[in-house]
């Protein structure tokens, strides 16, 4: 008699609970249609449940392939870099789309449509997050600026760490890291450091005064590049005698170096070796001089009256 009680109260709780459950299961799976886009909260679910795979996958397989990549050393850390950035954009595209097929039931005419009012939002104000995206695509295709290479921009130089879909980041020899758009990197003047040919020339301009030895001076400037590190002796340190100043005689030693990153070292180490040299050769460093001529208009008179004397005499 308890069993079938205990039965009977157990069939009646099932029933209840799978009834509650039917009914959670047809609010979450209750559709809502927006014109051609038809959701649910179970659609939307799903999306998110997409979504947040398509991440993971995109990022776990970015990294395999870097890997796979760096362990061939013939391959330019670069074109590694533009590779892995290539593959997790391919997959974060085609998750983005198999998340609204999922959440939205959309068709390529929706997303069409949905690329359309995108592009209106992008006339009236999202213009230059759409060009910072395309350049983003313009420096991993094209790769005039790539992982690693030494830039100047205006007036700041770094390294750079990483080229992402909207900025890229510099980081200075101060290690601040400075958040560059990728239009700027496009549309402005760059100079690269590291690009093309490894080589590059430094130019370190010296002015001495005007009654120095010019022939001492460019043999002084000669010695001064002699023995510097990461100064390359073919092509040999030249000097160019480049004009006469107001106050000064203006030269200009030119170097080569294959650590073009390192130029503002270099320039230093010469530096002070200029300065060294100069001082043991006695070739002085120009200053402004001015020449002041005092006359007294008593004396000026004077002498001009003698000489009027003596032409009348």
């Amino acid at each position: 008699m308890l069993f079938l009680l205990i039965t009977n109260a157990a069939s009646i709780f099932w029933q209840d609970g799978m009834a509650v459950l039917t009914r959670i299961w047809s609010y979450l799976t209750q559709q809502f249609t927006f014109g051609r886009i038809t959701v649910s909260v179970s659609s939307l679910v799903i999306g998110v449940i997409v979504v947040t795979l398509t991440v993971i996958t995109a990022r776990a397989m970015s990294h395999f392939i870097d890997r796979r990549i760096a362990a061939r050393r013939h391959i330019d850390p670069g074109l590694r870099y533009t590779i892995a950035r290539l593959v997790r954009y391919f997959f974060m595209t085609v998750g983005c789309l198999l998340a609204l097929k999922q959440a939205f039931a959309v068709d390529l005419t929706s997303i069409a449509v949905i690329f359309t009012a995108l592009s209106v939002g992008i006339g009236f104000g999202l213009q230059y997050l759409a060009a910072d995206i395309a350049s983003g695509f313009i420096l991993l295709f094209e790769r005039p600026i790539r992982v690693g290479d030494r830039i100047t921009i205006g007036e700041d130089e770094g390294d750079v760490q990483s080229i992402n879909l909207r900025t890229t980041v510099v980081t200075t020899n101060d290690r601040i890291a400075i958040i560059v758009p990728n239009s700027k990197l496009v549309s402005q003047r760059v100079i690269n450091w590291s690009y093309g040919d490894p080589r590059a020339r430094v130019s370190i301009p010296v002015s001495v005064a005007d009654d120095s030895d010019i022939q001492l001076v460019t043999d002084t400037l000669r010695d001064a590049a002699k023995d510097v590190a990461d100064v390359l002796t073919d092509p040999p340190p030249s000097v160019q005698f480049l004009k006469f100043g107001d106050y000064s005689l203006d030269f200009r030693l030119l170097v080569w170096t294959n650590q073009p990153r390192r130029h503002v070292q270099i320039r230093s180490d010469i530096n002070y070796r200029i300065a060294h040299l100069f001082r043991e050769r006695n070739i002085r460093i120009p200053y402004p001089t001015q020449e002041f001529l005092l006359r007294n208009p008593e004396m000026q008179d004077r002498s001009e009256a003698e000489l009027v004397s003596r032409a009348i005499e």
